[in-house]
């Protein structure tokens, strides 16, 4: 028995959030910035595929036509269980990205494409190298972003810390009765 197209998009689309509740809530809050920006990413590399007439996605789950659920699920998802394993040393973030890269270009897109999901119309437009350096680009940009979050973050608990130091100006007055006491 062949499994329907539809059950591979919604297996792509809602499974992978259920896996961060085995994450823990502070992990899922640090890591939720860099998987929006993966999601806003690709989106945009999607996108620019199927206008350029590279692709064309012609299955999807509905609400979405021209996005393949891919882009709102696995994405993200994995960037954010990566990023937990890996972030601060990227060494090893770019190892795993450039293997899961691989097997994306090579095993996955192939194979949406054999089931009618994700079509390639002109595969001269780009090759497979020229998929990898997006996909390089792609992770090394999702990188600095999260590189500029942590920086931002970090200035905003320093920040925090000196607010807890309760300046004299916010003490309440004493009246002249309560000197004279």
């Amino acid at each position: 028995m062949e499994v329907s197209n539809q059950i591979i998009l919604w297996s792509m689309l809602v499974p992978p959030w259920l896996t961060l509740l085995l994450m823990n809530k502070e992990d899922v809050k640090r890591w939720m910035p860099v998987a929006l920006f993966t999601i806003v990413a690709n989106t945009l590399i999607v996108d620019s595929g199927v206008g350029l007439k590279v692709w064309e996605i012609h299955q999807n789950t509905y609400p979405l036509s021209q996005m393949i659920s891919l882009n709102y699920g696995v994405l993200p998802v994995a960037t954010m269980w990566i990023f937990k394993f890996t972030y601060s040393r990227f060494w090893l973030y770019a190892a795993v990205e450039v293997a899961l890269g691989l097997v994306f270009i090579f095993l996955v897109q192939p194979w949406l494409h054999r089931r009618g999901i994700w079509v390639w119309i002109n595969q001269d437009a780009i090759s497979g190298f020229g998929a990898f350096m997006t996909t390089v680009g792609h992770f090394v940009s999702i990188y600095v972003y999260q590189m500029w979050q942590e920086s931002i973050f970090a200035k905003c608990e320093r920040a925090n810390s000196f607010t807890s130091l309760n300046p004299a100006a916010a003490k309440p007055m004493q009246g002249k009765d309560e000197e004279n006491k």
